[in-house]
């Protein structure tokens, strides 16, 4: 399955079509509208106005898609949920064209800024759906014939495990799991399982399993009275890049718990990672790499003279560059400006402190103020960090951490961040047990996520800075 292209697809269609329904709209406008006397589409001029629409209509049209999410998760996609959304989305979006565009245009009679709104939005939404219901409907096709598939394995190796794979098998139509194996729950050698599925391990590495084997869907098929178990398993993969379903007891059916998306699947119940509405995710990331894009530009003068500071003041690189682990545990490069001695971790990795002497004395006042963190901004236009969330740590104290605080691991549902609760809250920690105390907020944050709490923190940190505290 190659996602970036089967994405552009519908990328290039909401454009095309974005265009057409404009031309058609403006059109209308100059023949129906505009014409005074009678109908007439030889006097039809397209004018700058026109022009300008062509440009920035479609790519208002792709933002306000982009925020609903509706490039998200392409391959499971269902069509009466698409028709909903694209309705909803083109409705909102015709409104804010109609009053920002439209209501100034000069009209014979009232009725016809009905007229114009009714049209506006039955070409942009007749236009726009039918390409997405055809590539839709297409891939879900493909999916039902088994001819696109998402790697999947269950967790558990009974006579309840057996029964899910082999009713998911047994489907008529198919819908998309590509099972790659089990992982055993029991510790004996035989498993019934074992005949139809081939046995990756047992619960200890079902972490390396999902990454080795590009797993994308996880099925839980233990008995619904093992909470205990599943919560476990649950909270041991949440922070993985992976849909996880447990098998659905008549107790979770019938209080509502079961959301059916496809009618020929086995009742199962999806876990939910949404942490913020769609809307808020989407907003949140162009917010992240407008103001990247932003700072890294207004700030280049502060940037060139931190770096001919840090050049003339010690001996060494100007950036510090060190791998740290992301988003559902993705290793990425993180960029700062070099704040110590050079081979100051010679011995091994090991934590700042107030009165770290590895610091050089120009790196001191970086690190009170946070200069020494602006090419966080570059990591952030990459999209590998957020403005806010938990800042990103090593492996070797990731490693430390979760012996002591498992639930360390939810901090990975999300970006790093520049700037953190928990680091406003608390500051720098110099031991595990300090990252650990700090962990509290981080979980806290995640736990309340929104963009109103995110413009919080950055406030908060902004104020924080100039009052000369460290953080």
């Amino acid at each position: 399955m190659n996602k970036r292209l089967h994405n552009l697809k519908y990328l290039f269609f909401d454009l095309f079509t974005a265009v057409i329904s404009w031309s058609l709209f403006y059109m209308y406008r100059k023949a129906f509208i505009e014409s005074v006397n009678q109908i007439s589409f030889s006097n039809i001029e397209f004018t700058a106005k026109y022009f300008y629409g062509i440009v920035l209509i479609p790519i208002f049209w792709i933002f306000l898609y982009f925020l609903s999410g509706y490039y998200k998760d392409i391959y499971r996609k269902s069509r009466l949920k698409e028709l909903a959304q694209t309705f909803f989305t083109i409705l909102f979006g015709s409104i804010i064209i109609f009053f920002t565009s439209l209501l100034d245009d000069v009209v014979n009679h009232y009725q016809n800024y009905y007229k114009l709104f009714i049209t506006l939005f039955s070409l942009q939404f007749f236009i726009t759906y039918i390409p997405r219901l055809i590539l839709t409907s297409i891939t879900n096709h493909k999916i039902h014939k088994r001819k696109i598939g998402f790697n999947t394995i269950i967790i558990g190796d009974d006579i309840k495990a057996l029964e899910i794979f082999e009713k998911i098998e047994n489907q008529q139509r198919s819908v998309g799991n590509k099972f790659i194996g089990f992982v055993s729950i029991a510790d004996k050698e035989d498993f019934l399982i074992e005949k139809y599925l081939k046995n990756l391990g047992s619960l200890k590495n079902v972490r390396e399993v999902i990454d080795s084997h590009q797993i994308e869907e996880v099925i839980i098929a233990l008995e619904h009275t093992e909470h205990k178990e599943i919560e476990n398993i649950i909270n041991y993969l949440d922070d993985k890049n992976v849909v996880i379903k447990v098998i659905a007891s008549m107790y979770d059916i019938l209080t509502g718990k079961v959301n059916m998306s496809h009618i020929y699947s086995t009742p199962l119940i999806q876990i939910s990672h949404s942490l913020m509405p769609t809307w808020q995710i989407q907003f949140k990331q162009v917010i992240d790499f407008c103001a990247s894009l932003v700072a890294l530009i207004i700030l280049s003068p502060i940037i060139i003279s931190l770096a001919i500071g840090i050049r003339m003041t010690s001996k060494g690189p100007i950036m510090y560059s060190h791998e740290r682990i992301g988003r559902f545990g993705k290793p990425f490069t993180l960029y700062k400006f070099r704040s110590m001695y050079i081979d100051a971790e010679k011995n091994g990795p090991s934590l700042s402190s107030k009165d770290d002497n590895r610091i050089t004395p120009f790196g001191k006042f970086m690190r009170k103020s946070k200069l020494d963190e602006l090419p966080n901004f570059w990591n952030v236009l990459k999209g590998d960090m957020s403005l806010v969330g938990p800042r990103p740590e090593r492996k070797f104290y990731i490693d430390q951490i979760v012996e002591k605080a498992p639930h360390y691991l939810h901090l990975q549902k999300v970006k790093p961040g520049i700037t953190s609760w928990g680091q406003t809250k608390y500051g720098y920690a110099e031991n595990i047990d300090q990252m650990i105390e700090r962990l509290k907020y981080d979980i806290l944050y995640i736990e309340n996520m929104s963009l109103y709490v995110d413009f919080k923190i950055i406030i908060y940190t902004i104020l924080t800075i100039l009052k000369g505290r460290n953080i």
